[in-house]
């Protein structure tokens, strides 16, 4: 039964405690507001002015990410804050948790690493879906990102699932802008000049087709003879495209190439030997016995 000392005691409890637990709540709910508006903030910030979808997916998960662990660090304060206002002890509660805490950790420390990685890697923009990327020796296109693990495509069609702990190093052939390096290798005879006035004409060729002009970013940079190989001179050259398209006017070029060297004769050598028998001291070339086999010869030793 309700008696008036027991109405009295449950007045002044809710007027002390009731009231403090009701603060701790209605502030934890504000602060949960305030949170989710701070990160909204961040998503803008993160964005860096893009709209495209990529980038809006990327703001989207480290402005989630964020919020969630703002939410969680309120929720866990303010449940302290409560039962400390209730009189229960939270020192064993807090002894119990840390013990069940570092068990967990030993035991997720690899996914812990995984989503720490990952978070980091979406946070510096340093992979997107679409990217053709080389990681902890696998290439690819990125099929998919999480805070996880990384999933690329190879050329080949395999799929290679790749967790964040594991990359410690990226290589992103498609960031803003690709590159494709021609080392073309031509006869010891030929005019280099003539060499690369060609190359020059391939490229402004290419680069007035309608199908490949849209990906080209800027005329071919001829970066020189580059160095003297056994059978060889080889000439460096270099293209800039739209990402990922790089391959495809690379191949395009060297197509091209051929044909405009075999009209003009520019041999592109096969791989040769030059034998040079040698002086002695006083001068003389020793002999070099060469013989000849007639082909019936050589036919019979097959047969």
């Amino acid at each position: 039964m309700f008696t008036p000392e027991l109405l009295q005691k449950g007045l002044a409890w809710l007027l002390t405690t009731g009231l403090k637990i009701v603060v701790i709540v209605v502030t934890a709910i504000i602060l949960t507001r305030i949170s989710r508006g701070l990160t909204r903030r961040l998503e803008k910030v993160f964005l860096k002015g893009r709209e495209d979808e990529e980038s809006l997916k990327r703001a989207r998960t480290l402005s989630g990410l964020i919020r969630q662990f703002l939410n969680g660090l309120i929720v866990i304060i303010a449940v302290m804050t409560v039962l400390a206002a209730l009189d229960i002890q939270i020192g064993p509660l807090l002894a119990t948790a840390g013990v069940a805490g570092l068990a967990i950790g030993f035991a997720a420390q690899s996914l812990i690493k995984d989503v720490i990685n990952g978070f980091f890697i979406i946070m510096w923009d340093q992979i997107r879906v679409g990217d053709v990327i080389e990681v902890a020796g696998h290439s690819g296109v990125v099929e998919s990102l999480n805070l996880k693990m990384t999933v690329l495509r190879s050329l080949d069609g395999n799929v290679h699932y790749i967790p964040n702990s594991l990359i410690d190093a990226v290589t992103n052939m498609t960031r803003e802008y690709s590159q494709f390096v021609f080392d073309v290798a031509v006869s010891y005879f030929e005019d280099v000049d003539e060499v690369i006035k060609t190359l020059k004409e391939v490229d402004e060729e290419l680069r007035a087709d309608r199908q490949f002009s849209e990906h080209i970013l800027s005329p071919l940079e001829i970066l020189g003879l580059d160095r003297f190989e056994d059978s060889a001179l080889i000439i460096r050259a270099r293209t800039t495209t739209k990402p990922s398209k790089q391959w495809e006017i690379g191949r395009e070029f060297n197509r091209r190439l051929k044909k405009a060297f075999d009209r003009k004769g520019i041999i592109i050598p096969f791989p040769h030997l030059t034998l040079f028998a040698g002086q002695e001291k006083q001068g003389e070339t020793a002999p070099l016995r060469v013989k000849l086999i007639e082909e019936h010869e050589v036919m019979k030793k097959e047969n």
